[in-house]
């Protein structure tokens, strides 16, 4: 029969460092790089859109005064810019909201958070004490990580949020605008 270990025995025994850590370690930031570029890709299709909308606003502008000149009266006409433009402030308003830095600020510290690095953990010294500490901890240091990953993971889906609201208002103001310039052309052929 096997003895079985008294709980003295197993706390005396030195500590093994897991075996698949540097893997865990490697995970962890790769989870964190991998939505990291998902807040960058929204920000860039924020930006493509922003990009879009100030062709098509200058065209618009440019075209301004001669559809104003043929359609002065034209009520139907500015029905359907009005909601054209509204569609077109939100859109843009979303995208813009899209670059708005977004702190997670409701959490406990975290040694990966540049606010909190800066006002957490005392000066430098402290800082570096706490960082050495948590790091060589692997329960806290992966606690850390995995904390950080659900907060950028919560600013990504904002962004994104405001990215799909984005695209979908542009999607609807391309429609109202398709329909206006089908309208003008009639108007314009009589």
């Amino acid at each position: 029969m096997e003895e079985t270990e008294q709980p003295e025995e197993v706390s005396q025994r030195p500590y093994v460092k897991n075996a698949h850590t540097e893997e865990l370690v490697d995970h962890y930031w790769g989870s964190i790089s991998y939505i990291s570029s998902l807040i960058k890709a929204s920000e860039l299709k924020a930006g493509l859109i922003l990009s879009f909308y100030g062709i098509l606003l200058n065209f618009v502008f440019q075209s301004l005064e001669t559809v104003v000149d043929v359609t002065s009266h034209d009520t139907f006409l500015y029905i359907l810019i009005g909601p054209w433009f509204f569609c077109t402030a939100l859109s843009i308003f979303y995208c813009v909201r899209c670059f708005i830095p977004k702190i997670e600020g409701n959490y406990d510290p975290n040694i990966f958070f540049f606010g909190d690095i800066v006002s957490k953990f005392g000066n430098i010294k402290e800082f570096s004490k706490t960082f050495y500490r948590v790091s060589v901890d692997e329960e806290q240091l992966f606690g850390q990580l995995g904390e950080q990953i659900y907060i950028i993971s919560k600013i990504s889906a904002w962004k994104f949020r405001n990215v799909k609201r984005a695209i979908s208002l542009l999607a609807i103001g391309l429609m109202l605008l398709l329909i206006a310039a089908g309208y003008y052309l009639i108007l314009t052929i009589k």
